[in-house]
């Protein structure tokens, strides 16, 4: 990426199709999308951003290559979900600076922790929140695919 600009910018309603589209295609990819990932990715406006949520765009030039949203859970507590970098950027750090975006803004609005679910055999995945500081915790949740719930602790 030395010769190429990466901005992360807030999501606007334009960036619908392509949040859509990032998560969709990477979770059909490994998995199948659930009754909740339709609802999210179609309406994050209604799911995400109404609810006190964020929602990242990854710019590389003027593309868009990724996506990652914060979701408001309750007072103090953040989840890092619908995280997605198109394949052919995958690699180049990108989800990194999507998720110091996050927890970033995490920590301006005052959250303690940050939990998200995800599944072991996104072996990449999981390496970049253990590097980020994520632990793994009980799992618990709203997804299926999950396998692994982990947290990250912004008070120390």
């Amino acid at each position: 990426m030395e010769s190429s600009v990466l901005e992360i910018i807030d999501y606007a309603p334009e960036h619908k199709p392509w949040f859509e589209k990032f998560n969709r295609d990477w979770i059909e990819k490994f998995f199948w999308m659930e009754p909740v990932d339709y609802d999210v990715l179609q309406n994050p406006e209604e799911h995400i951003i109404s609810k006190g949520g964020f929602i990242f765009m990854a710019q590389l030039e003027s593309e868009l290559v990724g996506t990652v949203a914060l979701k408001f859970v309750r007072p103090g507590i953040y989840e890092f979900t619908k995280m997605a970098v198109i394949d052919k950027y995958q690699g180049m750090k990108i989800g990194k600076e999507l998720s110091w975006v996050a927890i970033k803004k995490a920590k301006q609005l005052g959250a303690e922790k940050i939990i998200l679910y995800s599944n072991t055999k996104l072996i990449s995945a999981i390496a970049l929140y253990r590097k980020l500081g994520f632990t793994e915790i009980t799992l618990d949740g709203p997804y299926k695919r999950s396998d692994i719930k982990m947290e990250l602790i912004l008070t120390k």
